[in-house]
This record gives C-alpha cells, sequence and structure tokens, in this order.
C-alpha cells in the first residue's frame, strides 16, 4: 500500500476545512496520520485483517518521526480500530463496511405523523407583496418598542434569569386578560391564561395534551395549514368540515358518524376564505360540542383588523363554561418575530394544563414578555392597532378596486370585512398553482387556495388565490394587480 498517496489525498480533503482547527490552523501531524488511517479504515481502503507498514519503515516512507506513528497507532488501538501482535499492526475484524451511497430511493424515511407536512412556499423573510399573514412591519413603532425592551433587561436580576413560569409572565397575563374581555368579550381571568411561543405552540399544545393518538379532530377545508399541520404530528384523525357563507358546516351524519375530539374553528375571519360564522351557528357548534365531550379550538388570528360593521365577540364568551380553548397571537398584530401568542382555558383545565405543559415545553422571553406587559399597559398597544385597521382597510380598499379594474372576468373575491388577505377564486381556466409559480418569478407570492385543501378533498371551487396585503402600500397596489393579470394572460394565452 502507498501510504504516501493515501495520506496526501487526505490532506487534500484536510484543506478544504474538514480537518483544520476553529482558526484554520493545520492539526498536529501525528493526529493527521492518526485521522488518515481511521478514515481509511472505515472506509474500507484499508481492509480488516490488513497488516500496518512497521512504524519505522513508515515513518521513513512519509518522512516524518517515528513517535508521530507510534502515536497514530496507539490512538488507533485504543479506540479498537488495530490490535498489536507479535507479527505487527494489524487491523482489527469488528464488522466495519463501507457505508453504501445514499440515492433519492434510500432516503430517511420520516413518521407517518408528519408525512406529508411541508412548509408552503413562500417564506416570512422573503417579504414580499401578497404573502398573506405578513403586517406591515415598516409601521411598527420600533422606538417605543425598543424602550420597552430596554425597561425590561433592567427589571431583570439573576432570579428572573431562568425559564420562568410556565403560564408565563404574571403582568403580561394580566394584560392579555384584561384586553380579552374589553376587547373580545373573553370571559377570563388572568390564571386561565398562558402565554405560547405563537399560535402554532398553542396548536401543538392542544393536540397533544387535549386528546389521544388515534382520536378525531375535525378541521376547515379548506382551512389553515398550520392547524392540519400541529393535528396530523400529534397523530390524529383528521376530518375535513367543508365551510360556507356562515362558517364550519358540520351535518348531522358528521356528528353521528365521525364524532370529534377537537374541534379546530377560524369563525371571525374564515381562514383563507373569510366567512363569519353566524351567531345561530355559534351557539349550535358550543351546544353540539359539549354532548359530544368534544373541545373548540378557537383561532381568533387577526379579528382586531376588522374593516366593517362592529368587532364580533369571541365564541368562547358566548356561554359560561363553553369547552373552547381561546387562541391568540401577537405575530400579525405586531411582528413575527416576536414569537408570542396566548391560549385562554377554561378555569377547571387550567390547573391541569399547566402540570401537562410543564413537562412538556419550558418557558422564556422574559425581557419580550416584560416589555410586552409594559408596551400594553402604557398604550402603545392599543393605538398600533388603531392605525394598522385604518392602514389595513386602505389597502384592502386599494385591492379590490384594483381587482375590479384589472381582473374583472378573471378572478372573482370572497370574504373581505376584515383581516389582511383577500380569498379569490379564478375564473380563467388555469390552475392556480401554476399562478402561484409563474407570479414568484416576478416578485410576487401568491398562494394557491387549492393548497389548503385537505388532499384529495380539492374541487375546481377552490382553485384560486390569496392575497396579502397588510405589506403591500395602498399606492403599489395597483402595478402589481396589473403584473398578475399579464401573469394570467400568458398562461392562458
Amino acid at each position: 500500500m502507498d501510504y504516501g498517496v493515501l495520506l496526501s489525498n487526505y490532506e487534500r480533503t484536510a484543506a478544504r476545512g474538514s480537518e483544520r482547527g476553529d482558526a484554520g490552523v493545520r492539526t498536529s501531524q501525528q493526529h493527521r496520520l492518526y485521522a488518515c488511517l481511521r478514515a481509511a479504515i472505515l472506509s474500507g481502503q484499508i481492509e480488516e485483517g490488513t497488516r500496518l507498514a512497521p512504524s519505522r519503515s513508515l515513518a521513513e516512507e512519509l518522512g516524518i518521526a517515528r513517535n508521530s506513528v507510534l502515536y497514530a497507532y496507539e490512538q488507533l488501538a485504543a479506540e479498537g480500530f488495530v490490535l498489536s501482535r507479535r507479527q505487527g499492526t494489524v487491523v482489527a475484524r469488528v464488522g466495519l463496511q463501507q457505508a453504501p451511497v445514499q440515492t433519492p430511493e434510500a432516503l430517511p424515511v420520516l413518521s407517518r405523523r408528519v408525512a406529508g407536512l411541508e412548509r408552503p412556499s413562500g417564506e416570512m423573510s422573503d417579504l414580499l407583496p401578497f404573502l398573506p399573514g405578513t403586517p406591515a412591519l415598516d409601521e411598527f413603532p420600533l422606538a417605543q418598542w425598543r424602550r420597552c425592551m430596554e425597561h425590561g433587561w433592567r427589571r431583570i436580576g439573576p432570579g428572573q434569569m431562568g425559564y420562568g413560569p410556565v403560564e408565563g409572565n404574571v403582568a403580561l397575563r394580566q394584560a392579555v386578560a384584561e384586553y380579552l374581555r374589553v376587547s373580545r368579550g373573553v370571559r377570563c381571568e388572568a390564571a386561565q391564561v398562558f402565554i405560547t411561543d405563537g399560535t402554532q405552540n398553542s396548536l401543538d399544545l392542544c393536540a397533544r395534551s387535549l386528546a389521544d393518538a388515534g382520536d378525531t379532530a375535525w378541521i376547515e377545508n379548506p382551512g389553515y395549514y398550520g392547524a392540519r399541520a400541529a393535528l396530523q404530528a400529534a397523530d390524529l384523525r383528521l376530518i375535513p368540515i367543508g365551510v360556507d357563507a356562515d362558517g364550519l358546516a358540520p351535518t348531522a351524519d358528521d356528528w353521528r358518524d365521525r364524532p370529534p375530539k377537537l374541534i379546530y374553528i377560524t369563525p371571525s375571519h374564515q381562514y383563507p376564505l373569510g366567512a363569519v360564522m353566524s351567531l345561530e351557528r355559534r351557539l349550535a357548534l358550543i351546544q353540539q360540542a359539549r354532548a359530544a365531550g368534544a373541545w373548540i379550538i378557537e383561532d381568533d388570528y387577526d379579528s382586531e383588523f376588522r374593516h366593517s360593521g362592529a368587532p364580533l365577540s369571541a365564541v368562547q364568551g358566548l356561554t359560561a363554561d363553553a369547552p373552547v380553548i381561546y387562541l391568540g397571537t401577537f405575530s400579525k398584530m405586531l411582528f413575527p418575530a416576536l414569537r408570542l401568542g396566548y391560549m385562554v382555558v377554561p378555569p377547571a383545565l387550567a390547573p391541569v394544563l399547566r402540570k401537562a405543559a410543564g413537562a412538556m415545553m419550558l418557558r422564556g422571553r422574559v425581557a419580550e414578555q416584560l416589555a410586552l406587559a409594559e408596551f400594553i399597559e402604557a398604550g402603545h398597544f392599543t393605538r398600533h392597532l388603531r392605525r394598522m385597521r385604518r392602514l389595513y382597510g386602505e389597502r384592502r380598499d386599494a385591492l379590490q378596486a384594483a381587482i375590479e379594474r384589472h381582473l374583472t372576468g378573471m378572478v372573482t373575491v370572497s370574504g373581505g370585512a376584515g383581516g389582511m388577505h383577500l380569498s379569490t377564486r379564478l375564473d380563467a381556466p388555469v390552475p392556480d398553482v401554476d399562478v402561484s409559480t409563474a407570479a414568484r418569478a416576478h416578485g410576487m407570492v401568491l398562494r394557491p387556495l387549492s393548497r389548503f385543501c385537505l388532499p384529495g378533498t380539492f374541487t375546481t371551487q377552490y382553485n384560486g388565490l390569496v392575497l396579502g396585503y397588510g405589506n403591500v402600500p395602498a399606492s403599489m397596489m395597483d402595478g402589481l394587480v396589473v403584473r398578475i393579470r399579464n401573469v394570467i394572460e400568458t398562461l392562458t394565452g
């Protein structure tokens, strides 16, 4: 065996950084020889049972000190790669085999719980026009937030640098409870509020704490992809329930044949279609869920931004002891990177959920929670919401007007009474996925409506686009909609 060639090839690989120290300094001569021989044994270049060259002759061949060879052999022997015998140093027979090269067919297979889960295209970091759920980040009062953060850090001492209470900071929980009682009609005290890392974290906690693997969960169809992901990852049986102009529309057969353990709804602004659940249906859902022993998960993700009519009260507050877990997030109201949300649970559930949550997750973000509590208490939060409500209303109006001017006969708009997005149905004979792909090349994120349906449930009525307008200035709307028209015309051309 030509050990010189072996070491030379290895060092070329090392020169690309794989065997350099943290500061880019080459490792010692003796360690390079040890690492080279070890890699050759593991890869099968030096087979089991092979007798290595005597230390003296190998040192002469490589032009290095004999002690360097002795070190390499001793280290290999200590790790069990070689054996020192009377006839010399021999590679041990321990069943080492060359690892097979992975092909696409041999890639690792994930669990059935997460099979098919994939983040929709269009990352938040892109901040491209029409990405749903993106607030007007350039309008956020960053200077006021920085001051609140500075105050928060000043209040933190060694005693507050641990994980903190699993329910979250008490000042923030009190601020959230007061805000929800006044603005959303939620029946709650601070003891019922849990601060979470956002809606996805809340959904995961609900799915794992309130249902067992194999239990049935109802989800809106089409509906929020994140809810589908959380429930599926908890190994629940997902049942798609259709929605109409009054929101989630389960049938008598659904209640009889597929009774749920969990029911996920977005009643104030159905995501993505924009329907508002009627009062009659809200009350009926509470009554039927209570009779079935089911929990309702009410995701109130953007109800603060209602552009016509009075704000709607939450389902949670309609009746006493409603079996409702109420979820909210600051990602839409403030900014997504904050990663703070909240859950409001029935009083009887709070102590037992506290134990489960304490075992499954640890709380942090102490400074952010203190800052957010001050941000709310000082009035910055409500002033910001008022400004954003006006701003999003203007942007919604500009988008609707541009659609009427440039996309009449191509799309039909649904919803639009609130929130930060419009849902549209494509009247033009082209798949929404194709429009979405083509639009990305033109600097826009148009989410295909069909992707919000559970696999196997798509119908042509859900061939459309979801247009988020929160991050699009009204002055840009007309030109961007013309760009959408050009994309559709090119595809239908």
